[in-house]
């Protein structure tokens, strides 16, 4: 791994749409039951479309609203606590919106709208935003429904090297909302002064016994040390995955990973009670406003990337407004507006060139406005079926918790 050397530091009030991942990893074997059900007795867990998209009668000509799930603190805000680009929205095309922040973790979430979409039944929401793994599970249930791109003319200014994605290939169901990377952050205070910049060292260095973590994403901890062994995300295999597990429950007995973690390792981190560990890229962007001191590496061999993604249910009663809204943050004079509150990575293409007149500190900022060679080291975590992703996820939670 290499550290990031286009750091910048601002300030920023919101907390990371990672954040809500907090605490979530004492429940994430539950989440995965509910995710998966029962064998035998509930056929979509078996990972054959139980259903075909289901279109409703559109509302959209009639009603001038649409309904928007999205994680917390993933938009801009301002000191009143609205939402300007929203506002906005609605001032352009009178399109009233009914902004609800209650997806705080995919399996959560999933569990909360599946028993709606299996019964076939109306979510209460038009659209949503989907990590990229979650996305190829509600598609491959015949969940969400394909997008109509004369409703979202904007989607021209989609991020080339975003649209041939392994888990919604030629983005019939999804145009992603934000992009982040998985990496390496360190506390120099902590560290003696010393960079770590490689799994390697995160693992098996001993004056770091005791002072690291991991995240409880199976996919980003995982997806990190596979690249480090050298095998393409895109391609994983089941012995491939057990056998990077195998190092991680080596560094677990051994005393060199002190736990797993959602988004609260920022704490530590921050304080040095943590030397090192896995981290997001919003997050570091964040700690680094108060903390510049704090160090950041990604991968040489290859940097694990996730994207949050728009998708449209079943039987929403608003697609076309849903369509709309979509489109309208796919202006680059919008997006802007909200990379530079989220300081996530922007799917829309001419949004830097916005940025670096107004904001040159974010536009230049790697993590951000990533360049093409740092993009061309990203990789996703290939789509997984039913049973392999049921699989993954025990035998990960087996060494997260055992």
């Amino acid at each position: 791994m290499s550290p990031d050397p286009s750091f910048a530091s601002f300030a920023r009030s919101a907390i990371s749409r990672r954040a809500a991942l907090a605490g979530l990893a004492g429940t994430a074997a539950a989440g995965l039951l509910a995710a998966c059900g029962s064998p035998g007795r509930n056929p979509s867990a078996s990972g054959a479309a139980s259903k075909t998209p289901q279109a409703a009668p559109d509302l959209s000509d009639t009603e001038k609203i649409v309904k928007w799930s999205n994680w917390p603190e993933y938009i801009d805000v301002d000191d009143n606590g609205k939402h300007p680009s929203i506002e906005a929205f609605t001032k352009k095309t009178g399109i009233d919106v009914t902004y609800t922040e209650d997806y705080n973790d995919n399996d959560e979430f999933f569990a909360k709208v599946r028993p709606l979409l299996e019964s076939g039944q109306d979510t209460g929401r038009d659209t949503w935003v989907s990590t990229d793994w979650m996305v190829a599970r509600l598609a491959r249930l015949g969940y969400i429904q394909p997008l109509d791109y004369a409703n979202i003319p904007n989607a021209v200014n989609l991020d080339p090297s975003l649209k041939d994605v392994a888990f919604d290939k030629g983005r019939v169901y999804s145009l992603p909302w934000q992009i982040g990377f998985t990496g390496i952050a360190y506390n120099p205070k902590a560290t003696g002064g010393r960079k770590v910049t490689t799994v390697d060292q995160l693992l098996h260095d001993p004056a770091l016994k005791g002072k690291v973590t991991m995240l409880t994403e199976m996919r980003d901890t995982v997806g990190l040390v596979l690249i480090e062994q050298g095998v393409n995300l895109g391609s994983v295999t089941a012995e491939q995955f057990t056998a990077a597990l195998a190092v991680i429950q080596e560094a677990k007995d051994s005393g060199q990973i002190k736990g797993f973690t959602g988004n609260e390792y920022t704490k530590p981190l921050a304080s040095g009670d943590t030397a090192a560990c896995v981290a997001w890229t919003g997050d570091v962007v964040q700690l680094r406003a108060d903390n510049p001191a704090l160090g950041y590496a990604l991968g040489e061999k290859g940097i694990p990337t996730f994207s949050d993604n728009f998708v449209i249910p079943n039987l929403a009663k608003h697609k076309k407004n849903a369509e709309r809204l979509i489109d309208y943050y796919y202006d680059p004079q919008v997006m802007a507006k909200v990379t530079e509150y989220v300081n996530y990575i922007s799917p829309v293409a001419g949004a830097k060139e916005i940025l670096v007149k107004k904001d040159p500190e974010i536009a230049n900022n790697e993590l951000i406005f990533p360049s093409d060679a740092v993009m061309a080291r990203t990789q996703s975590f290939r789509a997984l079926t039913a049973e392999e992703e049921t699989a993954f996820n025990r035998q990960f939670q087996a060494v997260v918790t055992g």
